[in-house]
């Protein structure tokens, strides 16, 4: 699904959000139901292409966290309607790579417990940075690695990476909500959201 460079987004005055960012957002990009049921459609195509195999959810965190668990529900939801049970262990990984609203040239790779167990596995990954941790794992030679993503940016840049599935291209803004963060602020918020310059502004460090 493209969102395209010039949508206006949804007033903020059509949906109920945290009290306590009042005045720190510009508008509604995406709104938690049409992230749903596009995270629904994600999960059947990953059924789809999978097949019988088991699979390894790899997660990023903290970013990826509500993505992931959404998917994982309704990848176990369309194995226990269907024929086919496929089964689906999660681990977890941690990404540092912003440092206020900045990327950051140098990625730092926190948590996981052996990456050594995706040996021979099905790895479906999960979240907003993968160069660095597709390199990581891949010196493990997993049978399959797909990359699913909630979001792709739209830029300009030659090393833009597109995962095997995502739910929506987006400009290339600054994004928060659906556990997206702003150090750390706007996790709780349903609804994925531009940050204005007031909200960047209060919570930088």
């Amino acid at each position: 699904m493209q969102i395209s460079d010039n949508w206006p987004g949804y007033s903020l005055d059509l949906f109920t959000y945290p009290q306590h960012y009042y005045g720190d957002l510009e508008y509604v990009l995406i709104p938690h139901g049409i992230i749903v049921d596009r995270t629904e459609r994600l999960a059947k195509d990953i059924v789809q292409d999978i097949g019988d195999n088991d699979i390894v959810v790899l997660c990023v965190l903290k970013g990826g966290y509500k993505f992931c668990a959404d998917l994982v529900e309704h990848i176990k939801n369309l194995s226990r309607n269907s024929e086919r049970f496929i089964s689906m262990k999660v681990e977890f990984v941690r990404l540092k790579s912003y440092h206020n609203d900045q990327s950051m040239q140098d990625m730092q790779i926190m948590g996981g417990d052996d990456l050594s167990k995706l040996t021979g596995k099905d790895i479906v990954g999960t979240g907003r940075t993968m160069k660095v941790l597709l390199n990581n794992i891949e010196k493990y030679k997993p049978k399959m690695i797909k990359v699913a993503s909630l979001l792709v940016k739209r830029t300009s840049r030659p090393d833009g990476y597109r995962p095997d599935y995502y739910g929506f291209e987006i400009p290339d803004l600054f994004v928060v909500g659906y556990a997206l963060d702003y150090n750390e602020h706007f996790r709780d918020l349903n609804h994925i959201c531009v940050i204005n310059d007031h909200g960047k502004a209060k919570y930088r460090v």
